[in-house]
């Protein structure tokens, strides 16, 4: 037997108890005993067939008329459950979406940045060569003085 998700306001705790009971082992117990006992009741002359069966019959009807109300109330709960589950998980995609977005931006900017790195790296391969360059003019204008 599961628990009920918690639900808005004390005033439901009764009931989800309730709902549980009706759906537990012990219920069914309870409603064979109640049964026997009505069906003993009329086999010991204690109350007529007629009697007991319309005490019956209308106590069954009250208690489908409950059931249904009850499976109802379940019902709407679990869908407002869903609403909220459903929600979350736009919102997680929504997240998602944006993480993603975020990696490609960072991808990019990668991308742009090795670009950079490749540029610079030319240019300092220019610079390098052009002051080893001016290095060995300065050398050879010494080695002539």
């Amino acid at each position: 037997m599961t628990t009920p998700a918690p639900t808005q306001g004390r005033e439901q705790m009764p009931i989800d108890k309730l709902i549980i009971w009706i759906g537990s082992i012990s219920s069914i117990v309870v409603h064979t005993i109640i049964f026997i006992f009505f069906f003993a009741l009329s086999l010991f002359g204690i109350m007529s067939w007629q009697l007991m069966l319309l005490v019956l019959t209308t106590t069954v009807s009250l208690e489908a008329i409950y059931l249904a109300i009850f499976i109802q109330l379940t019902v709407n709960r679990n869908a407002r459950e869903l609403q909220e589950v459903s929600e979350d998980i736009d919102e997680i995609s929504e997240d998602i979406d944006e993480i993603g977005e975020d990696i490609d931006e960072m991808s990019e900017e990668d991308e742009r940045d090795s670009v950079t790195r490749a540029r610079q790296e030319e240019a300092l391969d220019v610079l390098t060569n052009d002051v080893r360059r001016v290095l060995s003019d300065l050398e050879a204008l010494k080695q002539s003085r």
